[in-house]
């Protein structure tokens, strides 16, 4: 792991990013953001689980006009997402969004974005410039022939270079692709040249299992690298599991500890109890404890007396019965049928 990188502070609500501010867990609403109800239900849902900076699609004005109801009623930041349409971004401001979501450069004239820009700059709001390899314009696809990570940093530098001419600086930036080589390089390019803080992600990463594993090794690859002040992981499954996820990364390279972190053996035929099915209803028992808990379930005595020491709570598996620990100690022997429950038991005393 590489020291993390220094970067300029800026504030999402109440959330700081950058300015080595822990790295904070995005997700977005997949609701239709004109259904208030619906959607404020799944922000508040999502808030429960963990999500810290919440973002919202604003196709059109209804979705705008909805955005205030929304902002009223949610725990966390509200981050607006805007394409192209000027008037959204004025109108999603007026409704007390806590970010913007937007590219300078895709919203008309000159005059179009400094109107933008002076209603962020009287709300103290920041804007993320999000560069993705899909929407590059056509003058940067002519120059690289495919969306390098060069001609994403480049992107990038462009609408960095409006807002900094309108005296702008509350800055941070993205640059994603669905290729995680791609995504990595263009951090690594970008961070030597500029110090705004930096929300990462792999764009458009697929359905929950390649999905999280595209995600696991693009994010863990920059993170590791001192990369990193916010970020998404961007599945197409429930933005609950986004949240899981972005936790699970975080906790893995030891930048996040919130929750339980759950140790277990692959089995093999020296086990002899079922610790694939009691492994399974441990992590679906804890996986929304907030509680911060290293547990092992371990399946026999070759590795689980020595990682079930390493753990505040662990179990390891004889025949039939099992070992129910705590800090390394041994509490008492359990039969198999009751070891989930002793385990939990003992979780909920710490």
């Amino acid at each position: 792991m590489k020291k993390r990188r220094k970067t300029r502070q800026i504030h999402v609500g109440n959330i700081p990013v950058g300015g080595g501010s822990p790295v904070s867990v995005q997700s977005m609403t997949k609701t239709d953001t004109r259904d208030v109800a619906s959607t404020v239900k799944q922000v508040r849902s999502l808030a429960g689980a963990g999500c810290e900076i919440i973002r919202i699609a604003v196709p059109d004005m209804e979705a705008a006009g909805a955005l205030g109801p929304i902002r009223r009623s949610s725990p966390i930041p509200v981050i607006a997402d805007i394409h192209f349409d000027w008037r959204l971004a004025l109108e999603a401001l007026g409704q007390g969004i806590d970010g913007l979501r937007i590219n300078p450069g895709n919203i008309g004239a000159k005059w179009k974005v400094a109107e933008v820009v002076a209603a962020c700059h009287d709300r103290k709001v920041p804007i993320r410039i999000g560069v993705n390899a899909g929407s590059l314009s056509k003058k940067i696809l002519q120059r690289y022939k495919h969306p390098t990570p060069e001609a994403l940093v480049e992107s990038a530098a462009e609408h960095i270079g409006i807002l900094e001419q309108l005296g702008f600086r509350e800055i941070k930036v993205s640059l994603k692709a669905s290729n995680v080589p791609t995504t990595a390089e263009a951090y690594r390019l970008f961070t030597k040249s500029f110090r705004y803080p930096v929300h990462i992600g792999i764009s458009e990463a697929g359905p929950s299992f390649t999905g999280i594993i595209k995600s696991s090794v693009g994010l863990g690859i920059i993170l590791s690298e001192g990369i990193g002040d916010t970020m998404r992981v961007s599945l197409s499954a429930d933005p609950h599991e986004e949240v899981r996820v972005a936790y699970e990364i975080l906790k893995s390279l030891g930048l996040r500890t919130r929750g339980a972190n759950i140790i277990s053996c692959p089995t093999c035929g020296r086990c002899q109890i079922d610790i694939r099915s009691l492994a399974a209803e441990v992590e679906a028992r804890l996986k929304d404890v907030e509680k911060t808990v290293t547990v092992a379930v371990m399946g026999c005595v070759v590795n689980g007396p020595g990682e079930a020491r390493e753990a505040d709570v662990g179990i390891a598996g004889g025949k039939g019965t099992g070992l129910l620990f705590r800090k390394g100690k041994i509490i008492k022997t359990v039969e198999e049928g009751d070891l989930l429950d002793a385990l939990m038991e003992e979780i909920e005393k710490r």
